[in-house]
């Protein structure tokens, strides 16, 4: 199951990269993060309730550890998304979402030395050729093409999914509820709180950037729709097995967003890359096998 809902998220999430960097041409950064948040959390609000009418279920316990994990992990992926979209400004679409996924490395080493995940052997193969797949491809025309601005920009971005990630999968363990119940809670919390808090920034600070939102209402929806089913399948298929795992195996995001980067945004695509989408696929088979 956590393997479906790693593909629709990684799937999802490539559709949202896509416009988000399409947006952030014309709003700014506080703008864009909004926009991935704006209406999901109406979204996020419908499937808790459907869920408890298929299958009711107890109410969670908010206080205490789970609730910190909800709150860091909610104002670690604004962080993090800001980075991306500052990411999408210093370099193409695809270089940009590319440098961030260095989230599975990071992931790996903070939840070993932190959070008890265990990896075997293969994992630790597949998670170590995914991230040195997605850096030949973010590369680009080799290693002079990165400025260490982007490159340290790129690690700051992953390591802040990392713990986004690692946060909400602590979350929903601290929550004591049944699957799917505690990873629609801390999907919904952890949405909630990002919005109001945006929201409440930009109208005493930025109303500017509100406007623009407002004035391109298709970005935004299908920034915020794309976003929540990319989050559902994150947090479902994170409060299944290790973080690690699920990340390595959403490397295949790089895939679609290849084709979307070709197709949609009409940006030129190395065949190069071709031996990074092998080196991902090879990633991924031995943490399915592991």
């Amino acid at each position: 199951m956590w393997i479906l809902f790693t593909l629709m998220a990684a799937f999802m999430q490539a559709w949202r990269n896509a416009f988000q960097s399409r947006l952030s041409r014309d709003v700014k950064v506080a703008g864009v993060t909004l926009a991935r948040f704006l209406y999901a959390s109406p979204l996020a609000a419908l499937y808790l309730g459907l869920l408890y009418l298929w299958q009711p279920a107890p109410w969670p316990q908010l206080w205490g550890l789970g609730g910190l994990y909800i709150l860091g992990a909610a104002l670690m992926q604004i962080l993090a998304t800001a980075l991306m979209v500052k990411l999408f400004k210093l370099k193409n679409f695809a270089v940009g979402a590319g440098l961030a996924k260095s989230e599975a490395l990071v992931a790996a080493i903070l939840g070993t030395l932190l959070f008890g995940t265990h990896l075997s052997l293969l994992g630790w193969i597949g998670v170590l050729i995914g991230a040195a797949a997605v850096f030949l491809m973010s590369a680009g025309n080799g290693l002079r093409s990165l400025s260490w601005s982007t490159v340290l920009l790129g690690i700051a971005c992953g390591s802040s999914f990392a713990l986004t990630s690692l946060w909400v999968r602590e979350a929903s363990l601290h929550l004591n509820l049944p699957f799917p119940h505690r990873a629609a809670w801390v999907l919904l919390l952890v949405i909630l709180t990002q919005t109001l808090l945006l929201l409440l920034w930009l109208w005493l600070a930025d109303r500017a950037t509100l406007r623009a939102l407002w004035q391109r209402p298709k970005l935004t929806i299908a920034t915020s729709v794309s976003s929540f089913m990319g989050s559902l399948g994150w947090f479902s298929a994170m409060s299944l097995t290790a973080v690690p795992y699920v990340k390595t195996l959403g490397q295949v995001e790089v895939f679609f967003m290849m084709f979307i980067s070709y197709f949609w945004l009409k940006e030129k695509v190395k065949v190069k890359d071709i031996g990074g989408l092998l080196l991902i696929a090879l990633a991924a088979i031995l943490v399915l096998w592991s």
